[in-house]
């Protein structure tokens, strides 16, 4: 008998909640209650079998964050497609290669992305643009027409094994790979999830990560299945969020640990700004273990989570919860335990488990993992060798079954045949008071190999010298550990959509016809 449907989460919830509100854009505070989130959810079914998207066919968005993007979501899940989640970031080449190389044929935008999609339209093979909201910009079909001539559909349950999402990520080299996933997979990750994390009908969700970016998953899906008030922010921004944070008292999150440090940076932040929050769950990168204390310092009483997992396992592994926070000292350098149904390993370059203690790639096994990436047969096979999920970051496990994460592979740094992990050295530097974001990567080095660099952006105001920084490092991590240069910067690092520093960014000026061996 089926069970991993979203069918049999969503529908019993608006049921039992029809009345209620499901979702809020906390831009133009608009709200949708139950019933009419499945009535727009019905007819953007409807309205994409008129324009020939059926159950396994694709379909993409482009926008920003709206209720309309969650019924999109639902529309997939409940059977109206593969729902195909553009990064705001990609660049047109990247944008034209994901639409052809998915196959898709509808792409939803609104007006700020809307001359964009036009612009690799011919190229994507894209045959309608539907206009989300207003705007004097080019499309074939606006969303309002689209729903208000459609019949509303909600199709028969589907099968577990029905794909739902197909989401590209960013990638570290070449083009964007596709992540098939499908509902039995989602629905794993969101039972898995809450048997960590509670949310019920009193719950207030606010989603403020990209809902292009699997951080967004378990809020898209768990939350209103347990009947929570969505409340969305279409863009991150520190006083979009505090002032969100202030009108709805939401009392559960996620944030990218850069969208807390520049929220508590703010000039008009106090503790209020994040301060209804009962749960907030931080990860997608590295939390600098300063930031971490901080917030932990300031927020005594909140629930804070930490998770672990990626865009393929859709998207959670493993759990760092309230009482590790609390107890702080070693937990607060830890990524958790496994959620239950997730087995962790970790192995050497042969495939050999190692031993408790010893750092080496992390490898996963559980039923959330992706089909395939998507017409990639050999990638998809490389990843999934020996059983096991190889997800490229570097780490250890405890004898009690924390999993403690040292580096992405490909981030490590090998100089004068000493591995350093960047994340180490950014946590020593993060800990100066003057300094606001920090970056360290491996640049070219006839001596050494590679040199340990360290790009950093001061707090507005402060002030720090190269001498300072390097000597304030002295009393956090070993000799050959510490940046043989730091860089200062004025301007903000670069991010992905997802808020993650863009190292590959940073470290191309500097491997510019130069091949980085990669471990």
């Amino acid at each position: 008998m089926k069970e991993l449907i979203y069918h049999r989460m969503l529908l019993p919830a608006v049921a039992q909640n029809a009345d209620r509100p499901c979702a809020t854009n906390s831009g133009t505070g608009v709200s949708t209650t139950f019933a009419q989130h499945l009535d727009h959810v019905g007819r953007t079914i409807g309205g994409l079998r008129s324009l020939g998207v059926e159950r396994g066919d694709r379909f993409a968005i482009m926008t920003l964050n709206s209720s309309e993007y969650l019924e999109l979501y639902h529309a997939a899940f409940l059977g109206g497609g593969v729902i195909n989640p553009l990064n705001l970031r990609f660049a047109p080449k990247e944008l034209a290669y994901v639409l052809r190389d998915s196959g898709t044929k509808v792409c939803f935008v609104d007006a700020i992305f809307a001359k964009l999609i036009d612009a690799v339209k011919a190229d994507a093979g894209l045959e309608h643009v539907v206009l989300v909201g207003g705007g004097d910009v080019p499309h074939t079909v606006s969303h309002a027409d689209l729903l208000a001539a459609a019949t509303p559909l909600i199709p028969d349950e589907g099968e577990e094994t029905d794909p739902a999402v197909l989401m590209y990520t960013g990638g570290t080299t070449g083009l964007p790979k596709g992540v098939l996933l499908d509902q039995r997979a989602e629905m794993l990750n969101v039972y898995h999830v809450m048997m960590r994390l509670h949310l019920d009908r009193e719950t207030v969700n606010l989603i403020q990560t990209p809902l292009f970016h699997a951080a967004s998953m378990f809020g898209v899906l768990g939350g209103p299945a347990q009947g929570a008030h969505t409340v969305i922010v279409p863009m991150f921004e520190p006083t979009a969020v505090m002032k969100a944070v202030q009108a709805y008292q939401p009392t559960t999150t996620v944030m990218v640990p850069t969208m807390i440090g520049l929220t508590m940076a703010h000039p008009d932040f106090t503790p209020a700004g994040l301060g209804s929050f009962t749960d907030l769950v931080y990860g997608a990168s590295p939390m600098p273990q300063a930031l971490l204390e901080k917030t932990i310092a300031l927020y005594p009483k909140m629930n804070i989570w930490q998770g672990y997992g990626m865009t393929e396992s859709s998207s959670v592994l493993s759990f760092l919860g309230p009482d590790e926070h609390r107890a702080g000292g070693n937990y607060l350098r830890a990524a958790g335990r496994p959620l239950p149904g997730v087995v962790l390993s970790i192995q050497d370059d042969d495939g050999r488990i190692l031993p408790t203690g010893e750092a080496g790639e992390v490898c996963a096994r559980s039923g959330n993992f992706m089909i395939e990436y998507w017409n990639k047969p050999e990638a998809t096979t490389e990843v999934f060798r020996g059983g096991w999920y190889h997800t490229g970051d570097a780490g250890y496990l405890d004898a009690d079954g924390y999993l403690y994460l040292v580096d992405r592979v490909k981030d490590m740094i090998v100089t004068g045949g000493e591995n350093v992990y960047s994340t180490e050295v950014e946590n020593a530097i993060a800990s100066h008071p003057a300094v606001l974001q920090v970056a360290v990567i491996g640049i070219p080095s006839e001596q050494w190999g590679e040199a340990v660099l360290a790009i950093v952006v001061l707090k507005e105001g402060a002030a720090a010298t190269q001498e300072e920084i390097i000597s304030h490092c002295r009393e956090w991590i070993a000799g050959y550990k510490l940046p043989k240069t730091v860089e200062f910067r004025t301007e903000p690092l670069p991010l992905s959509g997802a808020m993650k520093v863009l190292k590959k960014d940073l470290r191309a000026p500097y491997w510019e016809g130069r091949e980085r061996k990669v471990n």
